[in-house]
């Protein structure tokens, strides 16, 4: 586990690795204001082991007979979040196309030609954006509590339930910044809501220290809501790689149909619901399903009648 800054145009991007460089690549993309510590280090140290209950390793994907087939995952903190390059509150310096564009950026900052994809909430958009706009950087994508980037002429989408929806008519009052412990509260209480039964407050809370303590200034993550986008260029027609969708059964934000419309739209995606799951991500109490899922979509392929080759750094 190694945690680096990394130069990217317009911002330095911290980073974190879990695994051997040599394994397929995995980039983790967060949610909105969040950084990277929410993906919990247990869930990401699980992905590049190959996850619980895979048999070891053949050798026909490649390395050392008897080596588990493992992962490459790539964590970072969003602008603004954790101990990437922070603006000061209210004034962000860059755009949401720049938040788009980050994952690539960061690619070609790592050598890595393309990724696995898992992104959760906005980094579930920013991953169907990068899939439509730049597919060769994309191996394939998980899509976890997330929406349909692209709508057509599809069927209208349920709204938020009420409790989420009157966050965002009368938005709780801000915590004290310079008082630590409010600042990590406050960050616990916002997951409660959208967590629904799978809310886990003593997670929440050592989460939530952990993303204070690692901040540059945690108010800075709110930049988020300004920033604009540009419409994506592309639909989710155009996304031609391995899909899986997995959407909590009682996420407030983004009901279940939005999960299903995700999956109906992109040709052979599969949907993945997780019963007791909400707007979060994923919870250790759905690591059995969520893992495995992950590990079975980002397995290395070999086109039929291919001669099996060596894996290379960051190959899919």
């Amino acid at each position: 586990m190694t945690e680096t800054l990394v130069d990217v145009p317009g911002a330095q991007l911290c980073t974190e690795t879990f695994g051997d460089p040599a394994d397929p690549a995995i980039l983790l993309i967060g949610g909105i204001m969040g950084a990277m510590d929410w993906w919990h280090d247990d869930f990401c140290r699980a992905l590049a082991d190959g996850g619980p209950g895979v048999g070891e390793h053949s050798g026909k994907h490649g390395g050392t007979r008897g080596r588990r087939p493992g992962r490459y995952v790539i964590r970072y903190d969003h602008r603004d979040t954790g101990r990437s390059r922070t603006d000061p509150p209210g004034a962000p310096s860059y755009t949401g196309d720049d938040l788009a564009l980050d994952p690539v950026r960061l690619l070609d900052a790592l050598g890595i030609g393309r990724a696995h994809l898992a992104g959760v909430s906005m980094g579930g958009g920013i991953a169907q954006q990068v899939a439509i706009e730049h597919p060769d950087r994309v191996a394939s994508l998980t899509l976890i509590s997330t929406s349909p980037v692209t709508r057509g002429d599809g069927p209208s989408l349920p709204e938020p339930a009420p409790e989420i929806r009157a966050q965002f008519d009368d938005p709780p009052p801000d915590p004290d910044w310079g008082d630590p412990d409010a600042v990590v509260r406050s960050l616990a209480e916002a997951e409660r809501a959208y967590a629904g039964p799978g809310y886990d407050e003593a997670a929440a809370l050592a989460t939530a220290r952990r993303v204070v303590e690692r901040s540059i200034d945690p108010a800075a993550a709110a930049n988020h809501l300004l920033v604009e986008s540009s419409p994506v260029r592309g639909t989710l027609a155009d996304v031609a790689v391995p899909t899986v969708v997995l959407h909590g059964e009682a996420d407030p934000l983004f009901p279940p149909e939005h999960g299903a419309a995700l999956a109906a739209a992109i040709d052979g995606a599969r949907l993945v619901p997780l019963p007791g799951v909400g707007h979060q991500y994923p919870p250790r109490s759905a690591w059995d399903v969520v893992v495995p899922e992950i590990v079975a979509i980002t397995a290395p392929r070999t086109a039929p009648g291919a001669a099996t080759a060596s894996t290379t750094t960051g190959s899919p």
